[in-house]
């Protein structure tokens, strides 16, 4: 780590993200967005699972260039002085920088590196621009490092779908999913002319079909009366029906 850099920063500047992961190239949903400060490497979603108790933050695109959340960011490195975007309800910052040829000279803020204009009280339009320019006039970034020892990623992070239990992180342990077009699993029925009852073993998460909300552990008891109570709400939404034929 010369002049206070750490290696990770260099890692972030330097590696390409949103590349296909070589490691899993026919692997769906394989693009590296995620750097491992750790490991100083990029990571597509397949390979967190090995790097699980590392310090891993999420790179995301914002018109076509790098950038990560200020949140995030913010916990390994002082971002002050460096403008923020916001996207999805979420401040942002771009990780390299945005070279603009000045058309004119006028007052206001200019970046240090880049000549974008910028809002006031901001000089930076980027990380890289910042680090720079720490380098240049103070030759050591140290002091602005943050000592971070868990660094998380967010929880809308999307995981593919494709991926298998060993790999997933975020997977709710014992709710499943059920489209009411197949059987349902692990579960016993029984019918009669005065009731019907449902069990089921496992947690059911409820899923809209049809229009119609049902939840596999409420229907432990349903009357005659209840069938038909359901029915006429059903013919109230207008339903067609069609006439019997002659």
């Amino acid at each position: 780590m010369g002049n206070g850099k750490p290696a990770w920063l260099e890692a972030l500047y330097t590696h390409k993200f949103f590349e296909n992961c070589g490691a899993h190239e026919s692997a769906k949903k394989n693009e590296k967005n995620v750097l491992c400060l750790d490991c100083c490497t990029s990571l597509c979603p397949h390979c967190i699972s090995m790097h699980r108790f590392h310090r891993l933050i999420q790179i995301r695109r914002y018109v076509y260039h790098d950038v990560i959340r200020l949140e995030d960011l913010e916990k390994v490195i002082d971002c002050s002085s460096v403008q923020a975007y916001t996207i999805n309800s979420a401040k942002v910052i771009f990780i390299k920088k945005r070279p603009q040829n000045r058309q004119f000279k006028g007052a206001g803020n200019y970046c240090t590196s880049c000549d974008r204009s910028l809002q006031e009280p901001y000089i930076h339009c980027s990380l890289g621009c910042k680090v720079d320019f720490v380098l240049t006039h103070n030759r050591d970034l140290s002091p602005y490092l943050r000592t971070c020892k868990v660094l998380q990623l967010s929880p809308d992070f999307l995981y593919p779908q494709d991926m298998g239990d060993d790999e997933m992180t975020n997977e709710t342990t014992n709710s499943t999913i059920v489209d009411f077009d197949e059987p349902i699993s692990s579960c016993s029925a029984s019918s009669g002319s005065d009731n019907m009852s449902i069990s089921c073993n496992h947690d059911i998460v409820r899923k809209k079909r049809s229009g119609l909300y049902v939840c596999a552990r409420s229907l432990t008891k349903i009357s005659d009366e209840d069938m038909a109570t359901s029915m006429n709400r059903i013919r109230r939404k207008g339903i067609p029906h069609r006439s019997p034929l002659c």
